[in-house]
């Protein structure tokens, strides 16, 4: 069901209200009476079911992940720091300071769930809109861009062999336990023995014993997978899914592609950027689009299946178009989208090293290369170096976050600086006319 207009409590009629007790100059006491909050009700009201429990306020769990992304935290901290945060919770819609924790934090992983990806794309769209609004983005500016890939890492163990073997053991044989079973040996005692000395005879550079001990593993993994079969014909949807990826990774080599590096995570691809100290990285690729001039971002996605980066260049550009309305004219991109032109004949793609360009559109070009730091702070400071949400659906929308909490801190940034070039003019009128009284003082 929808949630409800919050009613006036009695209770609270000799409290404080925030915005009398908080700082009406902090920043982000300001944008929360810039962001349109209706927009929300309207856009998600409907994923509710017309009848049942009353569902938590929109602006509420809206605020959280906007925190959330904005300040690099998890739900279980960005909960927690709600109560100790008068600022966020005004931010979050509340009037009065309240003392117990609004939600419980599986909560937001159930609206993420239910808003989908075309959710997180419309708190992306706010943001733009809100800069727009306060004249920080304008739309010529809108239409000169720079795009560029990157891979967003998943929150998974460095895969090995010999770990991802052991651990689909201690799956298999935990369902099959849970469900009655019967299994001729489980190993719980060879498996880890078996694995800790792989590590052991890895680290002390025995590779042959290594191995020899990751046969091993993979032998058991085999026994086990073989004796489930037999003993349950027509396993249910769960233990057939683990089954086959347990099977999965029993066949597969060495050099082969698509494999299975997390059971957690199936979808986790193996990508190789180039990084002299990173030489792979485990995630997926995703798209990240940009202002030439103010960097804000625009546009954010996910791609699976390690595409070509030219291949990705249309579907980031029609993202940027839907989430700023204004048709894109010019592309800042590096010599990986080479090949991508007829992709959008539409947009004019500039790409670095060619000659004969004039002074203005090289300048434009050097403003390619800014976008490497949008891109470090995105991983750093808005959660998108470990990814923890689960699936494909969790990386689209970890990716999209990610850019709103981007430009929330750049909004709060702007903000901030108005008010301190504000204070700077009302200090220099004030001297001002102290030095010219004193100078009238000084004729007379």
């Amino acid at each position: 069901m929808r949630p409800k207009t919050r009613l006036f409590d009695q209770a609270e009629l000799f409290r404080s209200r925030l915005d009398n007790m908080l700082d009406q100059r902090h920043s982000l006491f300001k944008l929360a009476g810039k962001i349109d909050w209706l927009v929300f009700d309207e856009c998600y009201g409907m994923v509710y079911a017309e009848v049942g429990r009353p569902g938590i306020p929109t602006r509420l769990m809206v605020g959280l992940h906007y925190l959330k992304y904005s300040f690099n935290m998890s739900d279980e901290s960005v909960v927690q720091g709600f109560v100790e945060n008068p600022y966020w919770q005004y931010f979050c819609g509340f009037e009065y300071f309240q003392h117990e924790l609004p939600i419980d934090p599986s909560s937001m992983t159930r609206w993420r769930s239910r808003v989908g990806s075309e959710g997180a794309e419309i708190m992306l769209k706010v943001t733009i809109a809100t800069a727009k609004q306060e004249g920080m983005l304008t739309d010529s500016e809108a239409k000169r861009v720079v795009v560029d890939t990157t891979v967003m890492e998943k929150a998974i163990d460095f895969p090995t062999d010999a770990k991802l073997y052991e651990k689909a053991r201690r799956k298999l044989v935990k369902e099959a336990q849970n469900r009655g079973i019967k299994l001729r040996q489980s190993y719980a005692r060879v498996g880890p023995r078996t694995a800790m000395k792989q590590g052991r005879y890895a680290h002390a550079k025995q590779f042959k014993r290594s191995r020899k001990a990751t046969k091993h593993l993979r032998t058991i993994l085999g026994r086990v997978i073989r004796d489930i079969r037999r003993n349950e014909p027509n396993p249910d949807a769960s233990l057939e899914n683990l089954l086959s990826l347990a099977e999965r990774l029993h066949a597969q080599k060495r050099h082969d592609k698509n494999k299975l590096y997390s059971f957690w995570a199936p979808e986790t691809e193996c990508i190789s950027k180039g990084k002299a100290h990173k030489r792979y990285e485990f995630g997926c690729k995703a798209g990240v689009v940009t202002t030439a001039k103010d960097c804000w971002v625009i546009g954010s996605q996910a791609f699976h299946g390690n595409p070509y980066d030219g291949h990705t260049l249309a579907a980031s550009i029609e993202q940027a178009e839907a989430i700023t309305d204004i048709k894109i004219k010019q592309a800042f991109v590096d010599k990986g989208y080479r090949g991508s032109k007829d992709s959008v004949p539409e947009v004019e793609v500039f790409f670095p090293g060619a000659k004969g360009r004039s002074k203005e559109l090289k300048r434009w070009m050097r403003r390619r290369s800014s976008v490497e730091p949008v891109i470090g702070h995105l991983k750093s400071d808005n959660r998108m170096n470990h990814n923890h949400l689960h699936g494909q659906l969790g990386d689209q929308m970890n990716a999209l976050l990610a850019g709103s909490g981007f430009n929330l801190r750049k909004l709060l940034r702007e903000l901030s600086r108005a008010f301190f070039w504000l204070r700077v003019v009302v200090l220099a009128d004030f001297w001002q006319n102290k030095m010219g009284r004193q100078a009238q003082f000084c004729r007379v």
